[in-house]
């Protein structure tokens, strides 16, 4: 492999990125496989526990809309070690939490501040050749989405070894770590906004108002991450009863079966040179609706539940990839703020979806966890149907 690309980054300094951005979104599930332990810890309702994904991930979402546009204002290194020392902060506040509260307000701020991975797309975006460009951003992906994936499964071992503590120090621990490698290794990008935050924060609401490509891709990007939330974050509860009666470390291993599907999406770009975006996206998409047949129908065995996992982790990555190309094709050079728009989407679909499948749990049990996950995967469909012909050629 070369050193350098022919540009201005190197391939050192790529693949750290992809590293660091597999640690730090991994920040954001840890807990998914633990919540039946905290739950027990704490002597609190499953779905008390569940609360706790939720607000991470709508930590992660305001932490996409009110961080990640300041790349575009700040130097980038000094925001991003800034950042760390606040995700360091909340990590260890989340291991010493003794009260149920106090894990609601930490993993909100672990949530907000483990948005460093969506500052490192567009640095890997603006330094790159022409020719390296796609496939380096496509290596600092591949970093976030192994990092999404292993995370439940590493939680899930360290919290039935050690404690779900353990996983948050640890966590800390590794933040460390990684400020250091950030310090000594990354770049300084100058910032390409001139004006205040208040016109730098009116410019992405310009945006998710006047771009219809951009609006259907997150919505299409919502409804998809809302359905594979549904999944995981209620995986261990059901796994936990009859005729499973699996522990932490079981579902966590789900995330190697969902790394499958995963890595396999990486792929999907190549299949642009056989077929339009549109038809990708509605393959990707009929992939988590037909997941959730083998999840429902199959949900009391292990292969119904692994087919499911990665058959939905494949959909979900493979339209999320689609729904980035689609909308890097707007001309504009507020490429932050445009991921912004889309990111902060995503994951409020995700939050959704955690939240009413935990409703439905609470109602239906997987039944009605099944329902939910179905639901968001045919909105998405029926979205894309609808709207992405009118979107495109309006385009």
């Amino acid at each position: 492999m070369q050193g350098n690309s022919s540009f201005g980054i190197s391939r050192t300094v790529i693949w750290l990125m992809s590293i660091i951005s597999g640690l730090v979104v991994a920040n954001n599930y840890y807990n998914q496989p633990l919540l039946a332990l905290i739950a027990e810890d704490l002597h609190v309702a499953e779905s008390a526990a569940s609360k706790i994904s939720v607000l991470t991930q709508i930590g992660y979402a305001l932490g996409l809309l009110l961080l990640v546009p300041l790349g575009d204002k700040l130097y980038r290194k000094k925001l991003i070690l800034v950042d760390l020392l606040l995700v360091i902060a909340s990590l260890l506040w989340m291991t010493f939490a003794g009260q149920l509260w106090m894990l609601y307000v930490s993993s909100l701020l672990i949530g907000a501040t483990s948005v460093i991975p969506q500052l490192f797309v567009p640095i890997a975006a603006e330094l790159s050749s022409d020719e390296e460009r796609s496939s380096n951003i496509g290596l600092v992906m591949s970093g976030l989405l192994l990092g999404i994936l292993l995370s439940r499964f590493i939680g899930g071992i360290v919290g039935e070894i050690w404690g779900w503590r353990a996983m948050f120090g640890i966590a800390a621990g590794m933040m460390v770590l990684v400020w250091l490698a950030v310090y000594k290794m990354l770049p300084e990008l100058q910032p390409n906004f001139k004006g205040s935050y208040k016109e730098l924060m009116r410019s992405v609401f310009n945006l998710a108002r006047t771009q219809p490509i951009l609006q259907l891709a997150s919505f299409r990007g919502a409804m998809a991450f809302g359905s594979m939330c549904a999944l995981f974050t209620t995986l261990v509860f059901h796994m936990e009863k009859p005729p499973f009666n699996a522990g932490a470390s079981v579902v966590g291993s789900f995330g190697l079966a969902g790394a499958v599907g995963a890595l396999a999406a990486a792929k999907v770009g190549k299949l642009q040179k056989y077929t339009d975006i549109n038809r990708i996206i509605f393959y990707s998409l009929c992939i988590v609706l037909g997941s959730w047949g083998f999840t429902y129908f199959a949900g009391e065995t292990y292969w119904g539940l692994i087919a499911g996992v990665i058959l939905v982790d494949l959909g979900v990555q493979s339209s999320h990839i689609m729904n980035q190309t689609n909308y890097f094709l707007i001309r504009s050079n507020a490429v932050n703020r445009l991921n912004t728009v889309y990111m902060v989407s995503y994951f409020i679909g995700g939050s959704l979806g955690t939240w009413l499948a935990s409703i439905a749990w609470n109602i239906a049990q997987w039944d009605g966890v099944c329902l939910v996950g179905a639901t968001f995967g045919l909105l998405a469909l029926v979205a894309h149907l609808l709207f992405s012909k009118k979107v495109s050629s309006t385009s």
